[in-house]
């Protein structure tokens, strides 16, 4: 009976590997461009400093671009952030990078020329202000950081330039009513830790690895920031439209917020490009950020809100090209 019944088990073995086949050339279909080879060459993705969010989804992206496009080489190069990020793809130096909004703006502002050149190519996800001090600080609001030490970021970097517009708003001369130190999210927990500043800033995607690994060692808060500092922001250096009152979600730091929101204020990043990077390569890395996005938000938090309906928002940016062709090409 064994003999009779085996044929027919090795046929369903069979058609189930050639059902799963097919299947998986339909998925290949898909997901890539038929006929097409993929771009080989080589491009320079500028990211930000090692213990924040942009340099791990950076760091993330370039592996899920070594499976989609493994002749492609991808050098990754650490920044201060989104002004120098913005900076770099304008002048050349980088051909793709991470910005927050604001930065991109402000680039727009002071250098219209260079900034013809830029390009979005998603909306990728949002940044969040965090203040942080001791447990135990008498910091409560951002007008109690009168006369303390804080770190308001490096120069050349998003926090900086979130950091002193939020001081402004609420009264605050970051230049004269504070001591203002030069850290970043490197060095800053540790600084914060051995009491030398009384407080830093840091605007990244939650959870952020380096504040994840403070919380293991030193018990920290963070200081709400009121929703009415985000009208007095708006009227800052033509700043309108990109920043937005917000809550931080309890699941960001469980152990430091213990079940509780945070006011804050969020702002959205962009990947950004230039004119004249070749659309079939934008095109294809725009297909894989977007493929990408659970396998690197298994790593990355934030690249779980990457989000094909709201990637093509670039705004202040118009959309490349090649990312606008990905997107045509998906729409339902």
């Amino acid at each position: 009976m064994s003999k009779v019944f085996s044929r027919p088990v090795r046929r369903g073995v069979l058609g189930g590997t050639v059902a799963a086949a097919v299947v998986m050339g339909l998925l290949l279909w898909w997901m890539l461009p038929l006929g097409e080879e993929p771009p080989s060459g080589s491009i320079t993705f500028s990211t930000g400093t090692t213990s924040g969010v942009y340099y791990e989804y950076g760091s993330q992206l370039r592996d899920a671009l070594a499976r989609d496009m493994p002749d492609l080489n991808v050098n990754l190069t650490a920044s201060n952030g989104s002004p120098e990020n913005v900076e770099r793809v304008a002048t050349g130096e980088a051909d793709f990078t991470i910005a927050a909004a604001d930065a991109v703006q402000t680039y727009e502002a002071q250098h219209p020329d260079g900034a013809a050149r830029l390009r979005g190519v998603a909306r990728l996800y949002d940044d969040y202000v965090q203040l942080v001090v001791a447990r135990d600080s008498s910091v409560r609001s951002i007008a109690d950081l009168r006369g303390r030490t804080v770190a308001t970021g490096l120069p050349r970097s998003g926090v900086r330039l979130i950091a002193e517009r939020v001081l402004k708003a609420a009264g605050l001369d970051p230049a004269k009513d504070i001591k203002a130190e030069s850290e970043g999210i490197d060095t800053g927990p540790e600084k914060l830790k051995r009491g030398e500043i009384d407080a830093f800033f840091w605007s990244g995607g939650v959870p952020t690895a380096g504040l994840e690994k403070l919380a293991d060692t030193f018990t920290f808060r963070f200081v709400p920031i009121s929703s009415d500092l985000v009208a007095r922001m708006h009227d800052q250096d033509g700043s309108t439209g990109y920043y937005r009152a917000t809550n931080m979600p309890e699941s960001a730091y469980p152990t430091v917020q213990n079940g509780s929101t945070v006011a804050t204020i969020a702002v959205s990043n962009l990947l950004i490009t230039r004119t004249d990077t070749a659309p079939r390569l934008t095109e294809w890395l725009t297909r894989t950020v977007i493929r990408s996005r659970d396998g690197i938000g298994a790593h990355v938090h934030s690249a779980q809100l990457v989000d094909l309906r709201t990637a093509i928002y670039t705004d202040p940016l118009k959309l490349h090209e090649g990312a606008r062709r990905y997107y045509r090409s998906v729409k339902p």
